[in-house]
């Protein structure tokens, strides 16, 4: 099997399962109880927040546990909105930011929210400068994601901090799910970002866990309410032997992280180079280094949809997908090459192979020998 499609979800490495496994069996009492087990409990929790603070370079009560990346970013968005409602009701996103982003603000339009929507050029990376242009009085909150799961197009954070440096009072939150461990952390916690947003089962931890990065000092909402745990901000029996396993996975995926950055861009330079040199192949990625993330590469076979290559490849046994996970199933066309002004027909062919350091030149060499094999069979309905 050749599994390409690592930013829908990552194994779970061995190791992460043995701690989540062996803290389940170990650490049975509830964090909030009061008897030893349940202190217990609490102090390993705690020792897990301390090493994901330690390895983001934050301090530890800026560390939240949530369920995953949309659970997190749902809760910046409404708990930013619900808690700020006083002081303005604009909020502005990018045009290529994930559904749970999307739909989020869709949600707050419908309570009397204004949306502003930031472009983003060809190569699908927002337009810094227009985010001035957006600005207003009103304006609470500013929400863009650091690495688009589509076509992996790395978005100026530096840039868009710099902008907001003179705008104190707006929030500006940061979704990082496809960041963490493919492109450097200073290039998208910034001391201007408020919020960061991550999911554990991107980076080869548990499914059902996220973390949400809040600066020390902003005012948001709670999502949940219940029995206050989380600093009374995010309700809810704790997730112990998720929540360490994922402080592992995220230190074992932050180790030699340049090694395995260089590793994965070399396996995505070696199929851009291949694919590129097929007459109806097209490239929706960038090809630049610096404004494409190393482990993702978006094309398609033009006339041929998306789906028919995917289904192709998994008789194969090499699994890719279209866009997005949390589309490709629906069918739904992809909102950032629509963004981007890819026409729909062309749209429609477009494919994600997602990499990680797991992934080898071998598995590359095969997906290359079967795609030719497809490539010919599937341009014989081209002519």
């Amino acid at each position: 099997m050749i599994y390409f499609d690592n930013s829908a979800t990552t194994a779970i490495q061995r190791d992460v399962l043995d701690t989540y496994v062996k803290t389940s069996q170990r650490f049975i009492g509830n964090p909030s109880s009061l008897h030893r087990l349940g202190e217990n409990a609490q102090n390993l929790l705690t020792k897990a927040r301390e090493q994901v603070a330690g390895l983001l370079g934050v301090k530890t009560s800026e560390i939240y546990f949530t369920s995953c990346g949309t659970e997190g970013n749902n809760w910046v968005l409404k708990g930013t909105a619900f808690e700020k409602r006083p002081f303005g009701n604009h909020i502005i996103i990018s045009a290529i930011e994930h559904p749970s982003v999307t739909k989020a603000a869709e949600q707050l339009i419908a309570q009397g929210f204004e949306v502003s929507i930031l472009p983003v050029n060809a190569q699908g990376i927002i337009d810094a400068i227009a985010l001035k242009q957006l600005l207003r009085p009103e304006t609470i909150l500013v929400s863009t994601m650091a690495v688009n799961n589509e076509v992996g197009s790395v978005q100026p954070i530096i840039a868009i901090s710099e902008i907001l440096e003179d705008y104190p009072t707006i929030h500006y939150h940061v979704d990082a799910v496809q960041a963490i461990g493919k492109v450097p952390i200073t290039t998208w916690l910034t001391e201007r970002v408020d919020f960061v947003t991550l999911s554990a089962h991107k980076f080869h931890g548990p499914r059902g866990v996220g973390i949400l990065y809040r600066k020390e000092g902003t005012r948001l909402s709670p999502l949940f309410a219940g029995g206050g745990q989380e600093n009374n901000q995010r309700s809810g029996t704790e997730n112990v032997p998720g929540n360490i396993s994922t402080a592992k996975a995220l230190r074992l995926t932050l180790t030699d992280s340049e090694w395995k950055i260089e590793k994965v861009r070399h396996l995505k330079d070696s199929l851009l180079s291949a694919l590129s040199e097929y007459e109806w192949v097209s490239i929706y990625s960038s090809t630049e280094a610096a404004t494409s993330a190393p482990h993702i590469l978006c094309f398609g076979i033009r006339g041929i949809r998306g789906e028919v290559l995917v289904h192709a490849l998994e008789e194969k046994d090499i699994y890719i997908s279209t866009t997005s996970a949390c589309s490709s199933k629906k069918k739904l066309n992809s909102s950032t090459l629509e963004a981007m002004d890819i026409p729909k027909k062309e749209a429609e062919t477009a494919v994600r192979i997602s990499l990680d350091e797991n992934n080898t030149m071998t598995e590359v060499e095969q997906f290359l020998t079967i795609f030719n094999q497809l490539y010919k069979k599937f341009s014989k309905l081209n002519r």
